[in-house]
């Protein structure tokens, strides 16, 4: 018996992808993670789910509420999660470091040339193009997420009231997923048709799916949680979050520039919920007025980078703190200080991502056969379609239109794009990338590159930006 379960479970680690592989994958990922969290968690499902098989739907889904429910990069938390599922810790650690480290080095290098030269109309344009693009990444996300979470009509009417919620009403997030949440419990009771119970272990064991499979066969034992682990996984962490943030107050004193962004972009880690779109104002605010680190012109051009560039929309406070150092801090060199600044905002803003979810992870699977919490994620997932159909539908005002307001009447707010500033060559772009990927199946890395070269061309021919 003991020699039968040696060698499934040797069957199994060899169906598993080498760390070697699995970082392959996470480095796509990474550098394919345009468009904010719609566009990131589309080529993650696309990829994860899709084309390798690593996690199912329903797994996917479970991971991205949790997620959800956290302050952070909700996107940069769920690359996090499933690498660690798959292989550890040392997983984990691959695939959230490679899901910053393209953002990191290309807004490093603009945050660089903007700081030197202004804005360069050739990067701008092959941004332009690439952001087109990813419009069409977007919406195959939405259609391919939304069909196979969406079951019954029940679920589609939770979607359709979180996006007006959201959208029309500006509802908080954590509230759309609190009141989510209660549906699905008394959902459960009053509608267990429209709430079936999550499916059996046994019937994971037979997944197509390989971690679901893993699961099922009683295998990923890390995933079990423990007391003990979870101390020492607080104690760690906090220290590797905090201690770089003690060094620069050590070196540079507490009121210098550098230290007071580590402590100020450390808060804003922990209070970011709802994602980036939700704490930017706050931001913006205390960068602009209070510390007045940056210009509101600067603040608008960093977020204009951060929306067309690789990582999660957050990587602005990597501009931000970049400008500032390189234009405040004293003691050394402009260069040198806006790379401390640069560094140690990116190191405070992504750290505790680890944090939450080497500590939650293993109590949020324990409890997934549960079947009453499981509807009321199951209506969390719905509420999120909603959501992320709100984030689809906010990237494409911003990337086909020119001017966006918000027009209110008594409680309502919605954004309203001005009709004449409707950028022709994206919407062309645009469509022309939904027709080749959702139609002719074009791979997504050759639609974007195609993309950013007529962004490019489109300069060279008529000398300014495109419109």
């Amino acid at each position: 018996m003991a020699a039968m379960m040696d060698t499934a479970a040797t069957v199994l680690e060899a169906e598993k992808p080498s760390l070697r592989e699995a970082t392959l994958v996470w480095a796509k990922v990474g550098m394919l993670s345009f468009g904010g969290p719609a566009g990131q968690i589309a080529v993650m499902h696309r990829e994860l789910v899709e084309r390798h098989k690593w996690i199912s739907d329903a797994r996917f889904l479970h991971a991205l509420n949790y997620c959800m429910l956290l302050p952070g990069p909700e996107a940069a938390q769920l690359a996090i999660y499933i690498g660690w599922m798959l292989h550890r810790t040392t997983g984990g650690l691959i695939a959230g470091f490679l899901f910053v480290l393209p953002g990191f080095i290309t807004i490093l290098g603009l945050s660089i040339i903007y700081a030197l030269f202004g804005n360069v109309p050739l990067i701008a344009a092959v941004f332009f193009g690439l952001k087109a693009a990813v419009l069409a990444v977007v919406v195959e996300a939405v259609l391919r997420i939304g069909r196979k979470a969406l079951k019954n009509r029940v679920m589609v009417g939770i979607a359709g009231l979180a996006f007006v919620a959201i959208y029309v009403f500006k509802v908080p997030f954590p509230l759309i997923v609190v009141t989510a949440a209660l549906l699905g419990v008394v959902g459960r009771w009053w509608l267990p048709q429209s709430f079936p119970p999550p499916k059996s272990t046994e019937a994971d064991a037979s997944s197509e799916y390989l971690i679901d499979r893993l699961l099922g066969q009683g295998h990923l034992r890390h995933t079990m949680p423990s007391a003990r682990r979870a101390v020492r996984i607080l104690l760690t962490w906090l220290v590797i979050w905090l201690l770089p943030v003690a060094l620069v107050i050590g070196s540079f004193g507490l009121h210098s520039v550098v230290a007071q962004q580590g402590i100020f972009f450390s808060q804003t880690a922990v209070v970011t919920f709802g994602g980036a779109y939700a704490v930017l104002a706050y931001v913006a605010q205390r960068a602009v007025e209070h510390f007045q680190w940056i210009s509101p012109g600067q603040m608008l051009d960093g977020l204009a980078l951060a929306e067309t560039t690789p990582g999660p929309l957050i990587m602005v406070l990597q501009f931000v703190a970049f400008l500032g150092a390189f234009h405040h801090q004293v003691g050394v060199s402009p260069m040198t200080a806006g790379v401390i600044g640069s560094v140690l905002a990116t190191w405070v803003t992504f750290a505790p991502c680890f944090l939450w979810i080497f500590l939650g992870a293993p109590y949020v699977e324990s409890l997934r056969s549960q079947h009453t919490l499981n509807a009321a994620l199951s209506a969390v997932t719905a509420a999120i379609v909603g959501v992320v159909l709100n984030l689809s539908v906010w990237f494409a005002l911003h990337t086909l239109f020119g001017t966006v307001r918000t027009e209110r009447l008594g409680a309502l707010a919605m954004e309203v794009p001005q009709w004449s500033t409707l950028h022709v060559l994206a919407t062309a772009l645009a469509a022309a990338s939904m027709l080749a990927m959702l139609r002719f199946k074009v791979g997504m890395g050759w639609t974007l590159l195609g993309s950013a070269m007529v962004g490019a061309m489109s300069l060279a021919a008529v000398g300014h930006m495109p419109l």
